[in-house]
């Protein structure tokens, strides 16, 4: 099944979803070398999350293999902007597609229901929540956690809140026929989550062949609770004005 579109129409260019969605193109091709093996493994062993570097339970040098002879050694010192960085990174192609994808069918609404700056600090804090909640709860891991996944979760919380009824169009082949079919939002975050399990799954094992659980409960929880407090109420009736009265 593949979502690609939704009855939620923007009322202002989602500028700041642009830029996050860019930004992690940006990393994938100039830091990551578009998925080659060397440059994807040493960017997430420098630039990924590893709990039991950020907490200090392993030494320093601590190993986690990465596949074809490579080895990631934890450094010394907690490398805090870690957690920063880690948000931009991804483990692969269909890692990278699928949540930019999401980010964009999700995230342009919930920008558009917040001032810009806004949404931004929204976004960070849901990926901050979701990578302190994969740490805290696996806090001597020595493999390196990498991807958007945990903000767009808290993306997938707010639209949830704001937006539980709103049909989302997807395309579900049947054989060799495309059928298209629409499904409320509340059921996306059971594909969403089927999704992260499938990635995690057919990963090429630098994430260590499994899928950060935590993390999407951390940033999809962030999300929940946060969007209540930083929604405009002006900018979401607008935006809700675009809606059938029943979607609403």
């Amino acid at each position: 099944m593949f979502p690609y579109h939704d009855e939620n129409e923007t009322v202002r260019t989602p500028i700041v979803t642009f830029a996050l969605i860019a930004a992690n193109l940006a990393a994938w091709v100039l830091i990551q070398g578009a998925g080659a093996a060397l440059p994807l493994a040493k960017s997430v062993c420098e630039l990924g999350l590893i709990p039991a570097e950020l907490l200090q339970t392993r030494p320093a040098g601590s190993r986690f293999p990465m596949g074809d002879g490579i080895v990631c050694l934890t450094d010394p010192g907690r490398q805090v902007g870690n957690i920063l960085t880690s948000m931009f990174l991804h483990g692969s192609w269909m890692h990278l597609l699928g949540n930019m994808w999401f980010l964009w069918l999700f995230g342009n609404n919930i920008e558009d229901s917040m001032n810009r700056v806004t949404f931004l600090v929204f976004y960070l804090t849901c990926g901050l929540t979701a990578a302190l909640a994969q740490a805290f709860t696996n806090p001597t891991s020595v493999v390196p956690m990498v991807g958007a996944s945990g903000a767009i979760s808290g993306v997938m919380g707010a639209y949830l809140v704001l937006f539980p009824r709103v049909r989302v169009y997807c395309l579900v082949p049947l054989g060799f026929i495309l059928t298209r079919v629409a499904v409320p939002a509340w059921f996306m975050l059971l594909y969403w989550a089927f999704l992260q399990l499938a990635s995690g799954l057919l990963s090429s094992g630098i994430e260590g062949g499994g899928v950060a659980f935590w993390a999407h409960v951390g940033g999809f929880a962030a999300g929940i609770v946060l969007v209540r407090p930083l929604v405009r109420r002006d900018l979401l009736d607008q935006h809700r004005g675009h809606l059938e009265p029943g979607l609403r």
